[in-house]
């Protein structure tokens, strides 16, 4: 069955063209507007991936994706950013709302294939966990189901969140860098930066420390990267 692609995109000419390449490529592709009822008609079809642009009428993709974030049916499905702001601001703050990836216009269509071809095949591998459960102190993770529970309190992740979360509870105790992350979590996508790794660790350190910026899980390693330690040593 062909993936689903929903494309939120108000200019016509330059959403024709994503459509005509989705559908060269061999996806099943929907072009949404923007305009009020775009996340009800998302919810409806229910792509596999969302690619969403930050400058619509009347809302903006930022909105969009806050409102997709907070839970339901389109929780973890991937959205790829695609914006003319190219501030490393606005880049940042993509990410920190739940985006996966984040283009900016004006774009080659190639490259727009290539990452979300990319961002399919991590979805693909990570619903096939080669065990069903990973359990790491106070941590659960239910692969299967996609879903994680720290003291049997389900926390509500993204996607890559999620991956990222499960790769430090498999390999807990090390030092990994920011590139090292990067490969071993975000693959083949070479077009993401050590910074997103900044970002998406700021994220999950909000939903797993009870004080993000002092956290007792997720660490930091000066100089180098993070550490996860599931058994943080008591506060003095």
């Amino acid at each position: 069955m062909a993936k689903r692609i929903a494309v939120v995109e108000d200019e016509a000419e330059l959403a024709s063209l994503i459509e005509y390449n989705l559908t060269r490529g061999g996806f099943e592709s929907r072009i949404l507007t923007g305009a009020e009822g775009t996340v009800a008609d998302l919810e409806d079809w229910q792509p596999d991936l969302i690619v969403l642009d930050i400058m619509l009428p009347g809302q903006d993709g930022f909105d969009i994706c806050r409102r997709i974030r907070k839970g339901g049916k389109l929780a973890r499905v991937p959205v790829l950013f695609l914006s003319a702001r190219a501030d490393e601001v606005d880049r940042v703050l993509g990410l920190e709302i739940g985006g996966d990836d984040y283009i900016t216009k004006p774009f080659s269509p190639r490259e727009l294939m290539a990452r979300i071809k990319a961002h399919l095949r991590r979805s693909e591998a990570d619903a096939e966990p080669q065990q069903t459960e990973v359990v790491m102190g106070p941590f659960r993770v239910d692969l299967p189901g996609r879903r994680v529970f720290m003291n049997d309190r389900h926390i509500e992740l993204t996607s890559t969140e999620f991956k990222l979360l499960e790769f430090f509870l498999t390999h807990t105790g090390r030092a990994w860098s920011r590139e090292q992350l990067l490969r071993e979590v975000w693959g083949e996508q070479h077009f993401v930066t050590p910074r997103t790794v900044d970002v998406h660790i700021r994220r999950l350190r909000e939903q797993i420390e009870v004080k993000p910026d002092e956290p007792a899980y997720l660490v930091t390693v000066r100089g180098f990267g993070y550490r996860f330690e599931a058994q943080p040593e008591p506060a003095a």
